[in-house]
Formats: C-alpha cells, structure tokens, sequence
C-alpha cells in the first residue's frame, strides 16, 4: 500500500459521515425578512407610478381611461403622445438648454471646488477657517432667499432670458457644499506627496494635478450633487430664463401640462421625457455619489 492511499484513507471521515462544507450557508434572521420586505414595498412605492407614467404614455386616450392598469395591446398601443410632444413642445431645444446649463455647471463646479479645496489645505494663512465657515454659512442658507437680489443683479447685467444667469447661479449654489465636501478629501492626502513633487520641480498646479487623481471619488460626488438638482430645478428657470428660447425641460414640461392638460397621452409623454434623463444620470452617478458622500464625511 503507498503512502497517497494511506494518507487518502486517513483524512477521509469515518462512518460515511460528510465532509463539512468551506462555505457553510448562512441563515439570515427573521427580522432580516422584514427589513427586505418593508424595502421592497418602498421600492414598490417608488416605482409604481413611474411604471404607470410610461406605460400609459404609450396608449392611446381611449386605452388610457378604458384600462389604466392594462399593458399597452395592439388596439391601445401608439406613440402619437410622443410625437406630438416634439412637434407642441419643442422638447429638442429644451434638452439642449438642460443639458448645455447642466455639464457647463458640473464642469464649473468641479473645476473651481477643486482649485479652492487645495487651496484651504495647502495653505496655513489666517483668513482660511474664516473663508472655510463662509462656505459652510453657503450650504446652511437657502439661496432661493436671494432670488430677488440675483433677479435684480442679472437685469442690470442684462443676463435675463439668457442660459448664463442660470448658470452663473447655479455655480454658486452648488460650489459651497463641493468646496466643503472636496476639503475632507484633500486633507487625507499625505504631505510627503506633495512635498516629493514640489521637490522635483513640480509648480502648484502641477502638484495639484498629481494629487487629483487621488480624490477622484470626491470629484464624482460633488458632480453627482451638482447636477442632479440642477437638471430637476424649476425655480430659476421660472424666475431667470421663462423666454422659449431658453427654457430647460423641467420648465418645459410644466408649461406644457398647462397648454394640453386633456391630452392624456402627449402629458404622460412629456413626463417620462422630462423624467428619463433625470433618472439615467442617477444609476450612472449613484455608485459615485454614495461612495464619495460616505468616503468623504467619514474622513
């Protein structure tokens, strides 16, 4: 008998008992059952009318009020809502001004919260924690409270009726909470990094290009943050840019829902318009905006 078969035979289990498993399976606890199940009665909640919206938008008025609840068949099916939604509501110049005020914002945003962050942390003056709690004062106060100063500002500046305003507004909203938020980021980086690359000639921009990529978690929060409530947003559009020319698709939509309140199907459509994009850019930045929320305020 070799020595493999006698070591086979010893680590084999007696009686033909089994061998336990690596991975034994887990037994969940009831209240586990009813976590899960009160979560998916909100995931219920929350995506029930959104499914009735769009599948409604693809029925015809008779099919709408004869079975709401009824999935679109070949007597009820039509995209005739839709198009006369883009031939009423000129919904491509509305997606044009959304998407133009929207990354314009974002890219601002990111780009100046970025540059103020490094600048608190890298440099020691006195006026840095005085700079620091105005920022937090901007995230504290509404702005909405201003809205009769900005509308007096952007007259004078003759910027109403204009994408501009909007997005000279919507930056300042949104750099307070960027700049505190890319803050926590930057002071987790090592100075020794910053340090080694001033050392081998790199200037301040420089430096702060070397050091990005490591707060690029807080970059993809502080976009998410910005420009989902922007593209939602219909106070300023309403108060700074109401002309046709420069309405975005959040003011669009309502104005639109006032015109043609009868027409079921061409109101439903223009709300799935309007709401789509808004969701798109929540399950493409989800991941980044809670991982950068989470990473950043438990620095």
């Amino acid at each position: 008998m070799t020595q493999t078969s006698i070591s086979r035979r010893r680590s084999a289990p007696a009686n033909g008992a089994t061998r336990p498993s690596p991975h034994p399976r887990r037994h969940l606890p009831p209240s586990a059952f009813l976590i899960h199940g009160v979560l998916m009665v909100f995931v219920v909640i929350a995506l029930g009318p959104i499914f009735m919206i769009v599948m409604n938008s693809l029925k015809t008025q008779q099919g709408i009020f004869g079975g709401p609840f009824d999935l679109p068949n070949a007597e009820t099916f039509s995209f005739d809502g839709y198009f006369r939604v883009f031939q009423l509501g000129d919904f491509g110049n509305l997606y044009f001004n959304s998407a133009t005020v929207t990354i314009v914002t974002t890219v601002l945003t990111v780009g100046l919260a970025t540059i103020a962050a490094f600048a608190i942390v890298e440099y020691k003056i006195r006026l840095a924690p005085v700079l620091s709690a105005f920022f937090i004062i901007g995230i504290m106060l509404p702005v909405r409270l201003g809205t009769v100063s900005l509308l007096q500002m952007m007259s004078s500046w003759n910027l109403v009726n204009t994408t501009l305003a909007l997005i000279l507004v919507y930056t300042g909203m949104s750099l307070p909470l960027g700049v505190a938020l890319m803050v926590t980021y930057f002071r987790s980086i090592p100075q020794e990094l910053k340090d080694a690359a001033r050392i081998d000639g790199a200037g301040e921009f420089q430096t702060l290009g070397v050091v990005t990529p490591m707060v690029r978690p807080g970059l993809g929060a502080v976009a998410a943050l910005t420009m989902l409530p922007i593209w939602n947003d219909l106070w300023f559009p309403l108060i700074l840019a109401p002309g046709r020319s420069t309405q975005t698709v959040t003011l669009g939509v309502q104005q639109f829902m006032g015109q043609y309140d009868s027409d079921w199907p061409a109101l439903l459509a223009a709300l799935t318009l309007g709401a789509i994009p808004l969701i798109l850019l929540f399950l493409v930045f989800s991941k980044q905006f809670i991982k950068g929320l989470s990473e950043g305020y438990g620095k």
